[in-house]
This record gives C-alpha cells, sequence and structure tokens, in this order.
C-alpha cells in the first residue's frame, strides 16, 4: 500500500494543493512557513482520523475560511479514496472511504498504518510516563483492533469512577460499595491491557535491538522494561489489582481520581543498563527516538502485513552527522517515506536514489517536482 497523490483544501497556510508521490522515498523540500509539516499533518488526518500536531481541528483551518479537507488516493491491493472534511461553523468532522462515510473514527485505525518521528518525540524518552504510555497505545491500537476496543472501555471505566467518587464526595448518603461494580470491570479490563503491553514488550524489544545494531553496530545495548501496578506486583496480577484498589480507596474518593491501574503503567529505556531518561546524552535521546520510530514502522509492517507509511519531520538538524548517514541510509530499507528538509542543498549526506522524489514547496504553495 502506498500514497499516490494528496489534495489538500484551506489546511494551515495550503489554499488548493495537489501532490503527486512517489512509493518510495518522498523529499518535501522549502524554506520555513511554506508548509511542509502541514503535508505530513495532511497524511496523518488520513491515516488516523486525526492531527498529529494538535487536538483542535478548528485550529488547522486556514484564516478566515469555513473549513478544510484533505483527500489522498491509496494504491495497493485495493486502491481507496480517503477524504476528510471540517466544517468550522458545525465543528464537525466527517471521514470517507471510497465514498463511505465512515462514522465511527475508531474503525480507520489499523486500516493505513503510520509512523511519524518528529521532534516531538523528545517527550517518549525524556518527557513524562504519559508520554510513554500513548507511544505503545498507539502502536498497539494499530496492531490490535482487541487491543484498541479494551483501552476504549477501560477509559470509559475510568471516568465512570471518577464520577461516582465524585458524588460520594458531595453527597454521604451514597455508599463506597457502589464502587465495587466499577473496581471488577476497571481490573478485568485493565488485566488484559497488563497482559496485552507485557506481550508486546517481549515482542518489540527484538525490534529495538535488531534496528539499532542495524544503524550503530552492537556497541551499545538499548533496553525497554513494564512496570505495572506500581512495579510491585507478581504474575497474579488481578488479586494485587484488587489489594492495591482496596489500599487505594479512600485516597481515591478524596482526591476524586483513579490512582491504580495500567494507565499509571511506566515504560523505562535504558541503554548498557542505564536509565536512558536520567543518563542519556542528547545524541543518545534522538538516536533512540529514532530507533523506536523504525522498530514501530516494522513490527506494525509484520503485525498488520501492510508496509506503514513513514513520515519524518525536521529530523536530520539535530542529529550529528555520523549518525545522520546511518539514519539516511536506512530509509532505504523502508517502503514509502515522506521526509521533510529545510535545505536539501545543504544535507549532503542524504542519498536521492533514482525511485525517489524531490518535491519543492514555495511560498505560494507551487510545487515543483525534480
Amino acid at each position: 500500500m502506498f500514497l499516490s497523490s494528496i489534495n489538500l483544501k484551506n489546511i494551515r497556510k495550503h489554499t488548493d494543493t495537489h501532490i503527486e508521490f512517489t512509493g518510495k522515498l518522498n523529499y518535501i523540500v522549502g524554506g520555513n512557513g511554506v508548509g511542509k509539516t502541514t503535508v505530513l499533518e495532511a497524511i496523518y488526518y488520513l491515516c488516523t482520523t486525526k492531527s498529529c500536531i494538535t487536538s483542535s481541528d478548528s485550529e488547522v483551518v486556514r484564516f478566515g475560511e469555513k473549513g478544510f479537507s484533505v483527500r489522498g488516493k491509496f494504491l495497493g491491493s485495493t486502491n481507496d479514496d480517503v477524504q476528510v472534511i471540517y466544517s468550522f461553523d458545525d465543528n464537525r468532522k466527517s471521514y470517507f472511504l471510497s465514498n463511505k462515510q465512515i462514522h465511527k473514527f475508531s474503525d480507520v485505525i489499523g486500516r493505513f498504518p503510520v509512523v511519524m518521528l518528529s521532534p516531538a518525540d523528545h517527550s517518549i524518552t525524556q518527557g513524562y510516563s504519559a508520554d510513554r504510555r500513548k507511544f505503545i497505545d498507539s502502536i498497539l491500537s494499530q496492531a490490535s483492533r482487541t487491543y484498541l476496543n479494551l483501552l476504549q472501555e477501560y477509559n470509559k471505566t475510568l471516568k465512570h469512577r471518577t464520577a461516582l467518587f465524585n458524588r460520594i464526595r458531595e453527597n454521604s448518603r451514597v455508599e463506597k460499595s457502589e464502587t465495587s461494580a466499577w473496581n471488577e470491570n476497571l481490573v478485568r479490563v485493565g488485566k488484559e491491557i497488563i497482559i496485552h503491553r507485557k506481550d508486546f514488550i517481549k515482542e518489540f524489544l527484538p525490534y529495538i535491538r535488531n534496528t539499532y545494531y542495524e544503524i550503530l553496530g552492537k556497541r551499545e545495548e538499548p533496553g525497554i522494561n513494564y512496570h505495572f501496578l506500581g512495579g510491585n506486583c507478581t504474575e497474579d496480577i488481578e488479586s494485587c489489582f484488587h489489594m492495591l484498589l482496596e489500599q487505594r480507596m479512600d485516597d481515591e474518593i478524596r482526591r476524586a481520581t483513579n490512582l491504580v491501574g495500567p494507565h499509571r503503567d511506566e515504560y523505562v529505556f535504558d541503554i548498557n543498563g542505564l536509565n536512558l531518561k536520567t543518563y542519556g546524552s542528547q545524541g543518545q535521546h534522538k538516536t533512540f527516538q529514532t530507533i523506536l520510530r523504525f522498530a514501530e514502522y516494522f513490527y506494525l509492517n509484520d503485525k498488520t502485513g501492510s508496509e506503514p507509511l513513514f513520515l519524518l519531520d525536521d529530523v536530520f538538524g539535530e542529529l550529528d552527522a555520523e549518525r545522520a548517514v546511518a539514519i539516511s541510509n536506512y530509509l532505504g530499507t523502508l517502503g514509502q517515506a515522506f521526509v521533510t528538509l529545510t535545505d536539501f542543498g545543504n544535507l549532503s549526506f542524504l542519498s536521492k536514489r533514482e525511485t525517489d522524489k524531490l518535491i519543492k514547496l514555495s511560498m505560494d504553495s507551487e510545487v515543483i517536482y525534480a
């Protein structure tokens, strides 16, 4: 599967931009402010129904316009015409697959696998635990419909428990025992999520190491560890879960928040056994973030049977020459990729193959192919 073309209308700085792509490596080149990243954002919309930059669709609309649309053609075993339309006045987004409207956006997740590497990925290794959970959940949700459904059910249960905690706080006649049913559901679904995550880490680690070794050799040993339920749980996840809920119940009600469960799990990345977040250099962090995205690509490729689209936004400027060359060469092992660059001429380490395409954007959104 690959994206053969895309059309952007009234999205950020693009009034009406049409771009044709190659099925291999597409370099999207131009100065600052010409809308290079918006092209990647539009591709992400087609694959996931949402922006990779903001949670508010209204922010994406070109100033003074009533909405935006993105349309793309995917070619593969089946040819799909995909369109995302957003209306500013109605604050409504619609997704169409081959002229048929998809009402449940979650049905789109995983159909067109996508991996994106951007400067914002620094949060994966350097940010909060929630950033690492989001990263892992995004991979698993694209690879497994079962996991996506579990995650949605779990999040609904969290909302119900929070609402109940607030009722108990506000009304002394509401009994704590009313939490029992929601606790059972939390444990049942949460246990399955933990099992999926444990299995995923075992499967994903070889992808991380193989990619790391291919790009940088075996001079460093990357690792990833998963800590669930506070890191104090044995194999009996269910009993441990119930015990922690009982211990923290009063505190949960007092604070009206969910303090126990996989929504508070942590993932720890390491190099040579040392915690990357604590001891890693900036170069190691950036390399590890890149490795994680390559690993995600190959994992999703194996799990879905479809080559994901690979998006790289302004990545090479933060890498030293050696790492940039190694990663650039590794891009040739992928299927279709899209790379934004500010100045192609200053990045001589990038090798442009005959199958690759250079797409230049100007301030007036003119598209020039080279």
